[in-house]
């Protein structure tokens, strides 16, 4: 008899094919992005290798694109523009906002064309198609870390001299980037699922988040807007986020409470609005892609 029941047992676990009831629009079914977790390093280890696999200078262009992206800034918008940096260093004021923003801006891009960027290898094999877009969120994150040790070498030299005066909040970090990969996440997955029929909301995208970024305090402090246009800036997600990191690590600036609890309900919002429209064009994108 324990011969037969073992049998019995082994031929279950070999079946191939699963046939579930039709699951929840907002099931991210993430047991099963968690089965396919190989899958997903893979992906991960494929985007860092070959974004710079056939240039000259390599993974070197994740330190070279913040340091001459700050220094444009700091020429423009501070020598210049003249625009106020809270007394802080131009540098690090405006490197603190681009190793940021580079992050959500390139999640938010990349995310966005999931189905139209991977239909082919959606249409031979199945896998959970969520494993795409956390894929570009978490290879993102490791240029998040590289892009964020050299703001962290500029931070440590002007804490040395003492031009700045870091405080506690600093330790909200991990959070303001699970914010920041939410929302590049959540508005990436409606994007995404639009284009499937709207491919011109591709290049509207691109368009869009650069002129976001000028709606984000970047390049200038909140503390220097007239009242009449704070209600407008603080209502983007980005703002408080932005602005913690740069008071947590710099110690000037602007923090709010409830401006974070603002951009975190916001998030879980459009984290949920993405699920239920992505696993609702999941279904049948390939019929339109």
């Amino acid at each position: 008899m324990s011969t037969i029941i073992s049998n019995k047992t082994t031929e279950e676990e070999a079946w191939t094919e699963i046939i579930e009831p039709e699951h929840s629009l907002l099931d991210l079914q993430l047991n099963e992005v968690w089965r396919y977790r190989d899958l997903l390093l893979l992906l991960v280890r494929r985007d860092f290798v070959a974004t710079y696999k056939q240039t000259i200078l390599g993974p070197i262009w994740f330190f070279l694109q913040p340091i001459l992206t700050t220094l444009t800034f700091t020429l423009i918008f501070g020598q210049i523009a003249g625009l106020s940096t809270d007394g802080l260093p131009m540098i690090l004021f405006y490197m603190a906002g681009i190793t940021l923003w580079n992050y959500f801006s390139e999640c938010l891009t990349r995310t966005s064309t999931v189905f139209k960027d991977n239909a082919a290898i959606f249409g031979k094999v199945y896998f959970p198609r969520l494993i795409m877009p956390l894929s570009i969120v978490a290879s993102n994150l490791v240029k998040l870390g590289i892009q964020f040790s050299l703001f962290f070498g500029f931070w440590i030299y002007y804490l040395s001299s003492g031009q700045i005066q870091p405080n506690i909040y600093l330790l909200l970090t991990p959070l303001l980037i699970l914010l920041m990969a939410g929302l590049s996440l959540g508005f990436g997955m409606i994007i995404s699922a639009m284009t499937t029929k709207y491919r011109d909301l591709a290049f509207l995208l691109s368009f869009s988040v650069q002129l976001l970024m000028y709606a984000t305090p970047i390049i200038y402090p909140l503390s220097s807007l007239d009242d009449q246009y704070k209600p407008y800036i603080q209502a983007n997600p980005m703002t408080a986020i932005i602005e913690t990191f740069r008071y947590g690590f710099l110690g000037s600036g602007s923090f709010d409470w409830g401006m974070l609890i603002y951009s975190s309900v916001f998030t879980l919002v459009i984290i949920m609005i993405g699920t239920i429209v992505f696993n609702k064009v999941e279904k049948s994108f390939m019929d339109t892609v």
